[in-house]
């Protein structure tokens, strides 16, 4: 759930500073090209080490998330802190109401089960109170990871 705010509202805002798609042409080659543009990289198709996070940038992207979520010890919100969230087991926060799904998980928040987890909650641990349907853009995820490294 904690993370689920943060991925709601970065995923909100992740496409604000994308370029928009080029316009299709009379070319019947231009749809699959045009399509190809469109589509975000698909999560299994990048690998979180092949990325370097920007912190800054996901201080950004996580900005929107603070609705939702504290980056500050204790603070609990709609979603729990995200304080020391890198490293820290799913579920653990003994304060924060989490569903069964999540608290037995077995998930430790690793940078990369992070990476997996922002892309798509749902599949990653099925039953999840997080409904955002996931940060697809792999770079934006590696960033808002990048900064909650910082947050510890």
């Amino acid at each position: 759930m904690a993370l689920a705010c943060l991925l709601v509202s970065a995923g909100c805002n992740s496409r604000a500073d994308e370029e928009p798609a080029a316009p299709a042409t009379t070319t019947t080659e231009a749809p699959a090209t045009t399509a190809a543009a469109d589509t975000a990289a698909p999560a299994a198709d990048v690998e979180f080490a092949s990325l370097t996070g920007d912190p800054a940038a996901g201080e950004k992207a996580f900005a929107v998330c603070t609705t939702c979520h504290s980056v500050e010890a204790g603070v609990n919100k709609t979603g729990p802190s995200l304080h020391g969230v890198v490293g820290r087991e799913a579920g653990s926060i003994a304060d924060y109401n989490y569903s069964d799904a999540n608290k037995n998980s077995g998930i430790t928040w690793t940078p990369e089960e992070l990476f997996v987890y922002l892309a798509d909650p749902q599949a990653t641990i099925p039953g999840t109170k997080m409904i955002f349907p996931g940060l697809k853009d792999p770079q934006k995820r590696a960033d808002v990871i990048a900064y909650l490294e910082t947050q510890s």
